[in-house]
This record gives structure tokens, C-alpha cells and sequence, in this order.
């Protein structure tokens, strides 16, 4: 029986660990369990006990070790595994493309930061992600031009991998994004009108200029508004100046980083979200918030735009524009904003919706 071979040796926990799970999911759904050996990959077998008797897991703990266990793995060890092997897809879960040998070969590249146009101001607070971006540029190159293809989540990156690597078969697929409606009342109403920014605080997050547009809001406007912000200056640096910088402005609420059920909890009361990321994949809060069918404010950039898809009540503005941002921010308080209405985005092909789809493209479909 050929085999099917998935590694996502350090997707454990979150978005990353959800994607492996999807993947995994939809083979089953598709029986290609029955018409492959599924062999995975991963970093801890317990992860994963829902596929414990259709799916042979191979546990490498060591893989989050550090950086010489992951590249050993992937370049070394896969290799000597997928010698002698009858494999018929390898498909690389976590942006490396390992040296193995298959009749097919994919890498899913979910990892925006070699894209990242990093001012050196902003280096100090981030000096990790700015180097690691550095490390991703050359990772990704390692074995790229050996790929059948390579996957990403949005058209923009597809534009960016070509323009970078000089490479043409790339596919688009969508992240599979489940959200119950149930979990978000949206007819609660409060007395004070309500923002949120949800986000893990980086510099590339750029909380600041939606701190400076509350400033601007506070000082010029007298509307009665508050804004959750999910950091409160004890997780890192960055927090610690934006923190240190902002928190003198009695309409932020620094609430620190939320579970996801506290979160949701906080989409039922906001009226409006702010996501001013100057970098991202795909943007979940986007994807999430849009269920209420409340308002949002958007950074003016590529993957802001794919991720909203059609949508009554979105605006943009530049993510370094604090003026504007206000601007939108006193509209949404006085219920004057005009949206902009938002179309169908054509992609290019090959594209896929989900991951069936994608198992058609790459001919492993049953």
C-alpha cells in the first residue's frame, strides 16, 4: 500500500495545532485512510488521540527542543526514514521543506514574517521576530524549487513567494474556520460604546497607533467610549512601552491576554473591532468577529482585505494613520460612518477552499 506521509512535527497548540488536526479530519472524511497508510508526524502522540486508530503517529518530542533538533528532523532524519519507502505524498505541514524521497512533495507555508518590511525602530522590542525573519528568508529557500507545489492561505502571499523565490506553483488554500454562531449574542447593549483589539502584543501588531488614536479621541472628542486592548504590559517588552507609553488614557481597558471563551464574551459587548496588524496570515479575530455582524475597522493591507471577504460594514485606513483611525473611531460612536462596500475578490487558480479541495488539486482525492 503506498503511504502518505504528513510531518507538522511542531504544530502543537492553537491555530498551528488546528490546521494538523483539519488536515488529518478531512482525510479520514475522504477514507484515504483506507486507501493509503497515513503515517504522521508530530510532536506529541496525545495531541491527537481522536485519529489514535486510523492514523500511525511517529512522536518526536524533541522536535520543539530547539532549532538543531527541528532542522536535524527535517533534513536528516526524514531523509534516512523516507529511504526505501514505497511514499506517494509527502506533505510538509509547518513551512520547512524537508529532504525526503516521494513521488510528490508539498510544504504548507504558513509563516508571514520573511514579508515583514520591519522598521528599525520598533527592532528593540522585537529583535527576535526581526532575526527569525531573516532565518525564515533562507529556511524557506532550502529545497523550495523541489516542491510540486508550495500551499499558502492568501493570493498575497502567493504574489510575495513568487516575487521572492521565483516560483509559480503555488496554491492557494483557505484555512477551515468553524465558528458557532451561538457562541456570540450580539443583541446585548451597554452604556458606553465599545472597541476591541484581541491579539498576542508584537510589535508588528501596532497597538500603538490605535493607542494614539484614542489619545487624539480623549483630548479632542467628548463621546463616552472604551477599548479593550489584550495586553497589560507584563508580557514582553513591546507591552511594556505601549503600557508604560498609553496607560495614562482612562479609555483603554488592559486586560491582558484572554481565553477563548472570555473573548467571545467580549465580542458580545464590543460594538466595533479594531485590527490594525501591519502582518499577518489570515487574521482569526477578523474571521471571528465577523459573525456578529457588527462593525469593523481594518489596517488598508492585502491580507485585511482577503480575510474580510464581502462585508456590510467594514472601513479601512492606513495602519500608520492614528488621525484617520480616530476619525473612523468618533464616526462608529456618532452611528455616521459610511462603509465600504465590499466585493467578491477573484483569486487566482489553482485555488481551493478547503481542504478537500486541495486533496483534489493534489490528486489524492478518492
Amino acid at each position: 500500500m503506498n503511504i502518505i506521509v504528513i510531518s507538522g512535527i511542531n504544530l502543537f497548540e492553537a491555530g498551528a495545532l488546528s490546521i494538523y488536526k483539519d488536515c488529518l479530519t478531512s482525510i479520514v472524511k475522504l477514507g484515504l485512510d483506507k486507501k493509503y497508510k497515513i503515517v504522521a508526524f508530530v510532536h506529541k502522540k496525545t495531541l491527537f488521540k481522536e485519529f489514535d486508530d486510523l492514523i500511525q503517529f511517529i512522536e518526536l518530542p524533541k522536535s520543539r527542543k530547539n532549532y538543531f533538533y527541528r532542522l536535524w528532523y527535517e533534513y536528516v532524519y526524514f531523509n534516512t526514514y523516507s529511504k526505501n519507502k514505497d511514499i506517494h505524498t509527502w506533505l510538509s505541514l509547518h513551512d520547512i521543506t524537508p529532504n525526503v524521497k516521494s513521488k510528490y512533495l508539498y510544504t504548507y507555508c504558513h509563516n508571514p514574517t520573511p514579508f515583514l518590511k520591519a522598521e528599525i525602530k520598533n527592532i528593540k522590542y522585537g529583535l527576535t521576530n526581526y532575526l527569525f525573519s531573516l532565518f525564515y528568508v533562507y529556511l524557506y529557500k532550502i529545497n523550495i524549487k523541489k516542491n510540486d507545489a508550495i500551499i499558502v492561505q492568501q493570493q498575497w502571499l502567493r504574489k510575495a513567494f513568487k516575487e521572492m523565490y521565483g516560483i509559480s506553483n503555488i496554491i492557494v488554500s483557505r484555512p477551515n474556520i468553524t465558528i458557532n454562531k451561538k457562541e456570540i449574542n450580539v443583541n446585548n447593549t451597554f452604556n458606553k460604546y465599545m472597541f476591541i483589539f484581541p491579539s498576542y502584543p508584537r510589535f508588528f501588531k501596532n497597538f500603538e497607533v490605535v493607542c494614539k488614536a484614542c489619545e487624539k479621541l480623549e483630548s479632542d472628542f467628548l463621546g463616552d467610549f472604551e477599548i479593550y486592548l489584550t495586553l497589560n504590559g507584563t508580557e514582553n517588552n513591546y507591552s511594556k512601552m505601549i503600557y508604560k507609553k498609553y496607560a495614562h488614557l482612562s479609555s483603554i481597558h488592559w486586560i491582558g491576554i484572554q481565553t477563548r471563551d472570555d473573548l467571545f464574551n467580549l465580542y458580545t459587548k464590543a460594538d466595533t473591532l479594531i485590527f490594525p496588524s501591519k502582518l499577518e496570515t489570515w487574521g482569526l479575530p477578523i474571521s471571528e468577529f465577523k459573525v456578529t455582524k457588527k462593525s469593523i475597522l481594518l489596517a488598508d493591507l492585502p491580507y485585511a482585505h482577503e480575510t474580510i471577504g464581502v462585508y456590510d460594514k467594514v472601513s479601512f485606513f492606513s495602519p500608520n494613520d492614528a488621525d484617520f483611525l480616530a476619525n473612523l473611531m468618533k464616526k462608529e460612536i456618532l452611528n455616521i460612518n459610511n462603509y465600504e462596500k465590499r466585493e467578491v475578490l477573484d483569486l487566482d487558480e489553482p485555488f481551493a477552499k478547503d481542504w478537500n479541495k486541495l486533496f483534489e488539486i493534489i490528486g489524492l482525492d478518492s
